[in-house]
Parts: structure tokens; C-alpha cells; sequence
């Protein structure tokens, strides 16, 4: 089985958040599974030169966009042995950032549209196109559209999966014609609400709809998660399918990682932990105490984060109890100021820092008792399996993906606490139970080696895609 795994950036290349990790994670699994799996994304101006010196050139071609014809050089490099695919256009993707332009539905119409046009050049006809979010999602438009006809194309399925349905390629109608391309017969596919959206044109058209998590699947569906496409998924509900994504395990690994103070394994997570945490309360300022809690929080500060629920709560939790607050991120300018705020309150329970610190991220899995996620909507997540793997014992609400990999430790066999409604207190019982967890040595040393003792590695996802490819192309 061939595939061509399509997605606007991809760790080691380019990553701005999850889907990076996905894309560079994935193809490996797959390919070590006996799937020929090619990865093509945009070949970004930012990525560093020492990658880029690693690539061939193999050829360059014209690409249509609307009425007119692009530029459009194909590279190649290989990466841990995945064939890596990459399309050059400066006038497109000489930035100083991916996303955010002016004219990101034309930088990625043409991306969508050269990821078909290059295939008989490179000499790869996959099985399957698996295409990422809205910035290749009108690729199985155009294959629909224009390519499924054609001898060479024919026989080609397509995949498409949702990363966050809140960012979704919407705009005016007028690129129907001006830069999609597409005929008066053919625009119904990506018209929506009397506008363009990419998205729904992938929905209408692709073979499955994936999502990242089968919480996810579910909840989308429901127009309070849906940001509007529940009516199209719920017509097209047959062929939506919830995948739980995984983490790179040789990656995130306290025994190799070299980022914190102390490697350790499950043998001895206990003494392990305790060098990574004091060095983690001296990084951020705060007493070197082993006695006290730690409660972590790796996050973009953003409301869909769950951190109007923090601020409601934690003047009260600082006050009134024994703990310590590890905050790591960066976003809106009302939760920075805020937890900025609390940290000059109470300097001795809440260390901050403001931006994005991937070293410092894994001092935090490592260091840190438990773990916050108190989501709002979460697809996935892989902060709470990246907590786990550290022996990090997560809170989270039951929401998406947090709730495919979290349980409740209640019933005596979870990995953590949860929390259903979206609601304050209610999170803040969870807090309460997670606190009172720690305060008991023997069970918390049984729930932390249940936690590190989680598989989230790609092996059972892959196992998962390999399947849902099999049924699409009937095998």
C-alpha cells in the first residue's frame, strides 16, 4: 500500500503546533509497518539551511491556478526514512511565518492543487492521498474536480482529517472562480453557508473523514463543538471516523531526555522526579520544597484552554492551600497579565514563564506532580500522554481526546482525574481529589507508576490508520 501524506508543515521541517508533530511522527510509524508512506509539504523559506542543504532538486513545473499558471519547484530529501516531497514557490512561501497572510486561501489553493500535479513527475501514484486540516483540504476537491478521470490518476483514494474544526478556510465567494478555479457546475463543492469553505469542499469530497480522536468525532457533530459544519458531518456521518492520535515516545523519553535534571525509568521514577522537581522550583524561582505539590501547565493561554476556569479558582486554591504552580506558555495578554499577577502574589506558589520553551516544557513533564488540562474543546491533545510518559499525573475535563487517554483514578485502575461538566469547582474538586491523592504516599506512588506505565506511542494509532486505509480502498 502507497501513500502520500499531505499537511502544510512537519517536524523536523516546519511545526506550529500539533499537526507538525502528527506529520513527523506518523509516516515513520506507518512506514515501519511495511506502508509506503511519502510525506509533501510546502518548502517554507524559514526552515533552518542545514535541512535545506540536505535536499534535491528533481524538477519544476507550471501549476494552474484559476487563469493563471504558477511556478513550482519539486525538492526531495529523506528523513529517517521517509521520503520527503517539498513545493517551492517564493512568491508563496518566502515569509517570515506559515500562516497569517493576506493571501493564505492562494498560497495553499496552489499548494492544494500542485500536490496532484507533481505525482507523475516524482513517479508516485500512492493508493491513497491523506490529506491535514484546511490548508490541503482542497486537494480532494481538485482530485474530485479535475484528476479522478484522467488514466494516470484513476483508482486514487482520498483521506482527509480534522486537526480543529475552528480553522477551517473560509471566505468570499468570489475565489470560486478567481483563484480555486473551479466551473459554475463544480463550485457547489465548496460553497457553505453562502461562503468558500475549504473544509466542507474535503468533507463533500474525500473517501473518509478522520479526526484525531473518537470523542472528537462525536463531538463535532454537536453545533457547540462544530464552529458551524455539524449539518454537512452529520449528512456525511458515514464516513467520519475518531483516530486517537500518539506521541513520539523515543522523543519524549525521561530516560534519554536531555533537557531534565535527572534521567529515570519506572524503576525509579520516585527518586528521579524529585531531582527533575527541585530543579524545576529553582528554574522558576520557587522554594525548594519536595514536600509540596507541584501542578504543572504546558499551554497556549487561550480561553478554548480552559483558563477562564483557572482564573476563577486559583486565588482561592493559592490561598487556601499547601501547593505550587508551574506555568509554562504564552498567549492572550489577559491571561499573561494574570498569572504574571498571581505569581507577584504569591511568589512562593506560582513560577511563570511567558513563551514558547520547549526545554523548559519538558521540565515541567518531568518536574511537575500532576498536570492541568481543563479544556474547553481539546481534539487530542498530547500534553497529558507527554505528562504520562514523565509519570506526571494529569487533571483534565472530559473532553475529546482528554477523555480517550485520561480515566478517573477512582475506580482504581485510571491514570488520573477527571472532571465532566464545564464548570470551576468542578474542576477544582478534581484539584482537591488529585491533591489528596499526593498527600497518600502508597497510593500515589501506584498511581504514578500506573502513568508512566501508559502506552501512547504511534504503534496502536498506525495500527488504527492502516486499518481505516484498508477499508478505503477495499482490501
Amino acid at each position: 500500500m502507497k501513500v502520500l501524506y499531505v499537511t502544510s508543515e512537519a517536524l523536523p521541517f516546519m511545526a506550529s503546533g500539533g499537526l507538525g508533530d502528527v506529520a513527523g511522527s506518523l509516516p515513520q510509524a506507518l512506514r515501519k509497518r511495511l506502508i509506503g508512506c511519502r510525506v509533501v509539504m510546502p518548502l517554507y523559506d524559514t526552515i533552518k539551511q542545514e535541512l535545506k542543504d540536505k535536499m534535491t532538486f528533481i524538477a519544476n513545473i507550471s501549476v494552474p491556478v484559476a487563469w493563471r499558471r504558477q511556478y513550482c519547484g519539486i525538492f526531495q530529501a529523506k528523513h529517517e526514512g521517509v521520503i520527503y516531497y517539498f513545493i517551492d514557490n517564493q512568491y508563496y512561501f518566502k515569509r517570515d511565518t506559515i500562516y497569517g497572510h493576506y493571501d493564505d486561501a492562494e498560497r495553499f489553493t496552489f499548494f492544494a492543487r500542485a500536490v496532484l500535479e507533481i505525482l507523475p513527475v516524482v513517479d508516485f501514484k500512492p493508493d491513497i492521498i491523506h490529506c491535514n486540516d484546511w490548508q490541503s483540504a482542497l486537494t480532494p476537491v481538485f482530485y474530485s474536480a479535475f484528476y479522478s478521470k484522467d488514466p494516470w490518476y484513476y483508482g486514487i483514494k482520498t483521506v482527509f482529517t480534522i486537526h480543529n474544526i475552528q480553522y477551517q478556510g473560509t471566505y468570499g465567494m468570489e475565489l470560486v472562480g478567481d483563484v480555486i478555479g473551479l466551473t459554475p457546475e463544480t463550485a457547489g463543492l465548496v460553497e457553505y453557508d453562502g461562503d468558500v469553505n475549504f473544509m466542507k469542499g474535503a468533507i463533500e469530497c474525500a473517501n473518509k473523514v478522520t479526526t484525531v480522536s473518537p470523542s472528537y468525532a462525536n463531538e463535532i457533530l454537536d453545533p457547540w463543538y462544530s464552529h458551524g459544519l455539524d449539518t454537512i458531518l452529520r449528512e456525511r456521518q458515514w464516513k467520519l471516523q475518531g483516530i486517537l492520535n500518539g506521541i513520539d515516545v523515543i522523543n519524549y523519553d525521561p530516560e534519554t531526555d536531555k533537557a531534565i535534571a535527572k534521567n529515570y525509568t519506572v524503576k525509579d521514577v520516585k527518586k528521579g522526579k524529585a531531582i527533575c522537581k527541585a530543579d524545576l522550583q529553582k528554574e522558576l524561582g520557587l522554594p525548594e520544597r519536595a514536600d509540596v505539590p507541584v501542578i504543572g501547565i504546558v499551554s497556549r493561554l487561550v480561553s478554548h484552554k480552559g483558563l477562564d476556569l483557572i482564573k476563577g479558582i486559583l486565588d482561592e486554591l493559592l490561598y487556601t492551600t499547601d501547593v505550587q504552580f508551574a506555568i509554562v506558555g504564552s498567549g492572550d495578554w489577559q491571561y499573561e497579565n494574570f498569572f504574571k499577577e498571581m505569581a507577584a502574589k504569591y511568589p512562593d506558589k506560582m513560577g511563570v514563564k511567558i513563551g514558547f520553551i520547549p526545554s523548559l516544557a519538558r521540565k515541567v513533564y518531568a518536574g511537575a506532580d500532576l498536570f492541568l488540562m481543563p479544556s474547553k474543546s481539546e481534539p487530542c491533545g498530547l500534553s497529558q500522554m507527554v505528562a504520562l510518559r514523565y509519570g506526571t499525573v494529569p487533571i483534565v475535563r472530559e473532553t475529546g481526546g482528554l477523555r480517550d487517554s485520561i480515566t478517573d483514578s477512582g475506580d482504581g485502575e485510571g491514570n488520573g482525574f477527571t472532571f465532566k461538566t464545564y464548570n470551576a469547582h468542578d474542576m477544582f474538586g478534581a484539584i482537591r481529589r488529585g491533591l489528596d491523592a499526593y498527600a497518600n504516599a502508597e497510593y500515589w506512588d501506584t498511581l504514578v507508576n500506573r502513568a508512566i506505565e501508559c502506552d501512547y506511542s504511534w504503534g496502536k494509532s498506525a495500527s488504527e490508520y492502516i486499518k481505516m486505509y484498508k477499508q478505503v480502498i477495499g482490501e
